[in-house]
């Protein structure tokens, strides 16, 4: 099963690093946050991703195109413009990486990777948010539902997208974008998506959460997993402050594989970017 993953978007609201690098590759430990979402499923054994790349996609493919050599040991023949790689120990991941255009919508995203995602079943996320959520799970749980998509939902307060839940009942029954209230069930990524929900999306211009969710929902064809572990997305500055804190204490409540190896670095550079040069987050 193939995973799509978001990676568009401009991140405004952490200027301070994306005015350098894209929101997928802002840090966490050292490494990209859109790494440890890779991580969990490939975890849980999906190991395709189709990433949809927008604003400064360059450098998201320029960091897949050097993470083999950047993973292990290599020796250079400047004469014979030559690179020799001695130990690939990189995760089993195959990555396409697709251009969706700078100011595409989410769902205009997703209708232009049709052609890579095919006719199956696949998992959908934002690049922005992790999680503990059990894949192999909310995958038997969609299978079981038989709906067209089944949204994560999770517990967070405010500026999210608010699903309105009925009871017990396994099907959304509203959803409102950005609702300003606190306490809401939201709408967390980590979908499963049938290639048939495609349909209900028009164009560039159409935002994922908004036209086709609906449209689902009225159909009566978006599930609701809900999901009581850890999540956190990274909007903004005091959120990668609040998972850059969880990881310096060595048990990231997200990192469910296994810690001891733990991949390689980014090979972007720290210091070029002006966002590490004596930030303080309020």
């Amino acid at each position: 099963m193939k995973v799509v993953i978001l990676a568009g978007g401009y991140g405004t609201r952490l200027s301070e690093h994306t005015s350098v690098v894209p929101k997928p590759l802002v840090e966490i430990g050292g490494r990209p946050i859109l790494w440890h979402i890779m991580k969990l499923y490939s975890y849980h054994g999906l190991n395709e991703f189709v990433i949809c790349c927008g604003y400064k996609g360059s450098v998201i493919k320029d960091y897949f195109l050097n993470y083999l050599p950047h993973q292990g040991d290599l020796t250079v023949d400047l004469q014979r413009n030559d690179v020799e790689i001695h130990r690939n120990a990189s995760e089993p991941w195959k990555v396409t990486l697709v251009d969706t255009g700078e100011k595409t919508m989410t769902g205009g995203r997703l209708k232009r990777v049709k052609d890579y995602i095919g006719n199956s079943t696949f998992c959908l996320t934002y690049g922005d948010g992790v999680s503990d959520v059990n894949v192999q799970e909310l995958i038997k749980f969609h299978h079981e539902q038989g709906a067209l998509a089944t949204v994560t939902a999770v517990q967070q307060p405010g500026r999210f997208g608010a699903i309105n839940l009925s009871s017990e009942r396994p099907r959304a029954a509203r959803f409102r974008e950005k609702d300003a209230r606190d306490g809401q069930v939201i709408n967390g990524g980590f979908f499963v998506v049938e290639p048939e929900a495609l349909d209900v999306i028009d164009g560039d211009s159409t935002s994922w959460e908004n036209e086709p969710l609906a449209q689902l929902i009225d159909r009566d064809q978006l599930a609701v997993y809900r999901h009581h572990g850890y999540w956190q997305n990274m909007d903004t500055l005091r959120d990668k402050a609040v998972l850059q804190e969880l990881w310096d204490t060595g048990n990231p409540p997200w990192c469910v594989w296994d810690q001891k190896s733990t991949g390689p670095r980014s090979n972007i550079s720290r210091m070029s970017d002006p966002a590490f040069a004596g930030q303080t987050v309020k």
